[in-house]
């Protein structure tokens, strides 16, 4: 296992199509694993392939969020397809480990149900509430190039290019060990 660098916006490689995986792999695996590696070095809560520089349709959410013990593995998905939001929505703030120290109000579906295969190539189907529901929409969201930043309005936009513009890798740092994802 690896850590790898997670990708800031406004980096173009947050915006890159990313492509449905069409094995299962060592390679892919490996990928994997490093994202674990890296989403428990900052905490986070979630982190997509795309967010360490790989484009394949995968993401993971920590096992805690998904309802399991936090001492279970992650939980992968792999080509993941909303197959249902709830009607009944709910505004928070979201944070994102490509967006170190910005949050933004972010309208979810307060249930989710996403169905995709494991690491073994098995198809799942997984139904979250409220956090895991609204972690299971954000993680997806990049899978689609959708960041937290097109959730801003303009205002806030400008203010957040600003500030991640001029961010420094050591700042970064320091605000993702503050915030987590």
């Amino acid at each position: 296992m690896a850590l790898r660098r997670i990708i800031r916006f406004p980096d173009p490689v947050l915006r890159q199509p990313t492509r449905p995986v069409s094995a299962i792999d060592q390679r892919l695996r490996q990928i994997v694993e490093d994202m674990m590696e890296t989403m428990y070095a900052v905490d986070g809560a979630g982190l997509a392939a795309i967010q360490v520089g790989a484009p394949e349709r995968v993401f993971i959410i920590d096992a805690s969020v998904a309802g399991a013990a936090r001492t279970d593995l992650p939980v992968v998905f792999i080509n993941p397809v909303i197959e249902w939001l709830s009607a009944e929505t709910e505004t928070k703030e979201e944070g994102c480990l490509s967006f170190p120290g910005i949050f933004v109000p972010v309208k979810r579906s307060l249930v989710a149900r996403v169905r995709a295969l494991d690491l073994n190539g098995k198809e799942f189907v997984a139904e979250g509430r409220d956090l895991y529901a609204r972690a299971l929409q954000h993680e997806h969201d990049h899978l689609i190039n959708k960041l937290l930043f097109d959730y801003a309005g303009p205002v806030k936009r400008q203010v957040i290019k600003r500030k991640m513009e001029r961010m420094t890798d050591e700042e970064a740092a320091a605000l993702v060990a503050r915030h987590g994802d």
